[in-house]
């Protein structure tokens, strides 16, 4: 269906329901009166009702007295609402910026992402429910440490909403003029790779805004720390709780020979890789050593880490 431009659109039908009250078809198609109707009047009224031409020769019907029109039914019109057909009045000062315009989606009203603070550790001694926990996780790690894996586990089966966002994934979004790291690290990767982290961010904080705990997962390099850590906590906020999942050198070598695409990198590129997140050990964020874990077993301990990190915080 057309409307023309500048009406509103009618307003959803709801099943069982006829029109929403207030809301005139007329008013959404003022382009002109229908084909043989005159401007502004009724149209003809068809054969066999009132009003209609009798054929020649033939006596008119006696008619009885013309039905009096029934009067409108009265619109219950809240308080302070326009009225239909008049423009809505807004009730700001004269050059005052408008109102801005509340985050919808349809007709549900989505809290705001705001950044993510700490969760509160339980009172006493109890260690934390993570399953039942709303929670920001940044699982880290170098290529083939598992982290997709066990993040998407770890999400599947936890008692609260959860959602497994994976920075390769998003990245991967761009299609023709991707920036493949794969072809070597400058300033058109980076700049991809800090939007698909921005990205990344801005989605997180809006699923936990409206209740649902998310894990994140990304290879974040020790020694660029406000590049990876600072902009993630940046993007996320303070309460995001990142844990590294660092398993050994052969077992890194051979989970990535198992890829294939731009996911699978040279023996070399993950010697380096896996080098490098080695200087992780004494940062003072918590780290497992998956090496000798199958992915349940992984997302076991993952568990009791956090709930570690709920009781007493990494300072990161």
């Amino acid at each position: 269906m057309q409307h023309a431009v500048g009406s509103p659109l009618p307003p959803p039908h709801q099943p069982g329901h006829g029109p929403a009250t207030g809301w005139s078809p007329a008013a959404h198609h003022p382009s002109g009166p229908p084909p043989g109707g005159a401007p502004g009047g009724p149209p003809p009224p068809a054969p066999g009702f009132a009003g209609a031409p009798h054929p020649p020769g033939t006596a008119p019907h006696p008619q009885g007295p013309a039905p009096q029109p029934h009067a409108p039914t009265p619109q219950h019109v809240a308080p302070g609402a326009p009225q239909h057909g008049a423009a809505p009045q807004h009730n700001h000062a004269p050059g005052a910026p408008m109102p801005p315009t509340p985050d919808t989606t349809g007709h549900i009203q989505l809290p705001p992402g705001g950044p993510v603070a700490m969760p509160s550790p339980p009172p006493g001694t109890a260690q934390a429910d993570t399953g039942g926990t709303t929670l920001a996780v940044l699982l880290i790690g170098p290529a083939g440490a598992g982290k997709t894996s066990v993040a998407k586990y770890w999400a599947e089966h936890r008692r609260v909403p959860t959602a497994h966002i994976s920075l390769d994934d998003v990245r991967e979004w761009v299609r023709s003029g991707f920036a493949d790291p794969q072809s070597g690290w400058n300033d058109h990767s980076e700049a991809q790779y800090r939007l698909a982290r921005r990205t990344c961010g801005f989605a997180a904080r809006n699923f936990l805004a409206n209740g649902i705990s998310c894990i994140l997962d990304d290879a974040v390099f020790p020694d660029r720390p406000v590049v990876g850590l600072g902009g993630w906590k940046r993007h996320v906020g303070p309460g995001l709780l990142p844990v590294v999942l660092l398993p050994g050198l052969e077992i890194v070598l051979e989970r990535n020979a198992e890829r294939s695409g731009n996911r699978r990198l040279t023996d070399e590129e993950v010697a380096r890789i896996h080098g490098r997140m080695a200087g992780w050990y004494g940062s003072g964020l918590p780290i497992i050593d998956n090496s000798q874990l199958d992915v349940p077993a992984t997302a076991r301990v993952l568990d009791d880490v956090l709930a570690r990190s709920i009781a007493s915080p990494p300072q990161w």
